[in-house]
């Protein structure tokens, strides 16, 4: 049986959830067939073990807020004629635990034993807590 492995990535300029939300619902974050990516310039070398059910967690404000499972990944060519990896995604955002992420630049890999679990499905209605609140009590082990 093939291992999973999951990425962990910031989402650069998102305050909260909603706004991870609406940028995915732009023309510009979309593929052709209207699915969310989003371009990295280094390719996974990991690419079967992601595939094998692996999910892409988001990053917002420093702390992991959601995550989505990745569908494929697709080769981008830049105006600049550089190869780039587009991670497509799942449109469903699914909300995890919270839990504080020190910032980095681009995407890590991310084992399945170390990935947040996923809220369970009547709590990933409710309001997301203040990022001030949330980052406060994962750093005292509440969340």
């Amino acid at each position: 049986m093939e291992k999973t492995v999951n990425l962990i990535k910031l989402s650069v300029g998102s305050d909260s959830y909603d706004d991870l939300v609406a940028w995915q619902s732009t023309k510009r974050a979309q593929t052709a067939d209207g699915y969310p990516r989003h371009v990295t310039r280094m390719w996974p070398k990991r690419e079967a073990e992601i595939l094998n059910g692996g999910s892409i967690y988001w990053i917002v404000k420093g702390v992991v807020t959601c995550r989505q499972r990745v569908i494929r990944l697709d080769e981008v060519i830049g105006d600049d004629g550089i190869r780039r990896c587009a991670i497509v995604s799942d449109p469903e955002l699914v909300r995890v635990q919270g839990a504080l992420k020190r910032p980095f630049q681009g995407w890590r890999y991310l084992n399945t034993e170390d990935s947040p679990p996923d809220l369970p499905k009547g709590r990933a209605l409710e309001e997301p807590l203040p990022v001030e609140l949330n980052r406060a009590l994962a750093e005292i082990g509440v969340l």
